[in-house]
């Protein structure tokens, strides 16, 4: 979609709200969105490309589909099943291209750019950010930074102080939470761009255990890039110099955090090598560390803590083959503390292990309670896609029609 197709469907969506007497909030809650994505999408700045939402968004608006978006094909009398492809980030990653605030550089004489937003209007739009993130609502999340990450960059330009150095560090926070989100929707290489200007604005800001938390970041898109080597070294270069920093004082709570997630990031680069038994150690050594801490905790927003380690050795055994150890931790967990994003990866993991056992009822109740979670994530997380495929295989003529309906939502069908 381009941008001008864009905006013409933005002025279609308008002008058919307008004519059901539905203003943007109205819209928005029907639709189990925010008013600010309504707008967004009116105004042309966000694609609209997932058919499911498009299904959803002409009925609201009480028109056809082809008559909502006409560059639909039209199969037979039917609506078209094939989903356009989409990415719900595409905004974002336009977002992250070039200069984040050339115009503050290159500023324009009849450009007024208003009341800058307060420090705690900043903060609390990074927490929705990240809660957005963390509930795998990609679309939403794109609305919300294509507002914030403009007023960030512009304020650490702009101000001094105190003040610039609190805008670098929610900056680098923000730029963490897409580059994560960038992962999930298996797009590494825009995932490193957002993780690389982490790091840099955690460094400006003075918080080098924020830069350890970007470093974290960048470690999964390069494994995503199947780029292990760098992965790591990226990871192992940290914990090192973390590590040596803490050699004469036990770590703090934050401190703990850091060192467990990267222990399970290395888990989770030694099980992708296949490298068991060093898998198995890094499992041990974040088992450890989160003993130290004795409850879950959110650090950096990397949900360090007991209950996240087990997520995370249920992930490597599946990874390693081993189903029945797999299965046998994670049937044991309550995640209910944890956000939807970790609830969903242990159910998606749960679902392999039980595909890899053959037990079909089982992989599929898990499956389906994934998608409950984080139906975004599921359908762009290569490994759930391929166990849905071998679940629908392995079923055959009597796969259940729940399974083949995941199946096509998921895009696990076979070609």
């Amino acid at each position: 979609m381009t941008d001008d197709q864009q905006r013409a469907f933005g002025r279609r969506v308008k002008e058919f709200r307008k004519a059901t007497g539905l203003d943007q909030q109205d819209l928005a809650a029907r639709l189990g969105k925010s008013a600010s994505w309504v707008s967004q999408v009116e105004r042309g700045l966000i694609p609209v490309r997932k058919l499911d939402i498009l299904r959803e968004l002409a009925g609201q608006l009480g028109v056809s589909l082809h008559k909502l978006e006409p560059s639909l094909p039209r199969v037979g009398p039917e609506e078209p099943r094939e989903a356009v492809p989409v990415n719900d980030l595409d905004g974002a990653r336009l977002l992250i291209s070039g200069h984040p605030a050339l115009d503050v550089l290159l500023p324009s004489a009849d450009v007024d750019d208003g009341q800058p937003a307060s420090v705690a209007d900043l903060a609390s739009r990074v927490d929705v950010a990240w809660d957005l993130a963390h509930r795998s609502e990609f679309a939403e999340l794109t609305a919300e930074l294509q507002v914030l990450i403009p007023a960030l960059e512009r304020g650490i330009r702009t101000s001094t102080g105190d003040e610039r150095v609190i805008g670098l560090r929610l900056l680098a926070r923000t730029y963490q939470a897409l580059s994560a989100s960038f992962v999930r929707q298996d797009e590494a290489d825009a995932a490193w761009i957002a993780a690389d200007r982490a790091i840099s604005a955690a460094e400006a800001s003075g918080e080098p255990l924020e830069v350890c938390a970007a470093i974290f970041r960048l470690t999964h898109a390069f494994v995503r890039l199947k780029h292990l080597d760098q992965a790591e070294h990226a990871a192992r270069t940290a914990l090192q110099t973390l590590s040596d920093h803490l050699a004469n004082r036990p770590p703090t709570p934050e401190e703990n955090s850091i060192l467990g997630s990267l222990h399970l990031v290395l888990a989770l680069i030694h099980s992708r090598a296949g490298r068991r038994t060093g898998a198995k150690a890094e499992i041990e050594a974040a088992r450890r560390v989160a003993q130290a801490l004795e409850a879950d905790r959110n650090d950096f927003d990397l949900e360090f803590g007991p209950t996240n380690v087990e997520i995370q050795a249920v992930s490597t055994n599946v990874e390693l083959g081993d189903a029945g150890e797999a299965i046998d931790i994670g049937e044991a967990l309550d995640t209910s503390g944890l956000s939807a994003e970790r609830q969903a990866r242990l159910l998606m993991d749960l679902g392999r292990a039980y595909v890899q056992r053959r037990q079909t009822g089982e992989a599929q109740d898990c499956l389906l309670r994934a998608e409950e979670l984080a139906p975004e994530m599921l359908r762009s997380h290569t490994a759930a896609r391929a166990a849905i495929r071998e679940l629908v295989l392995i079923s055959g003529d009597s796969a259940p029609s729940e399974l083949l309906e995941l199946a096509d939502r998921a895009d696990a069908r076979e070609n």
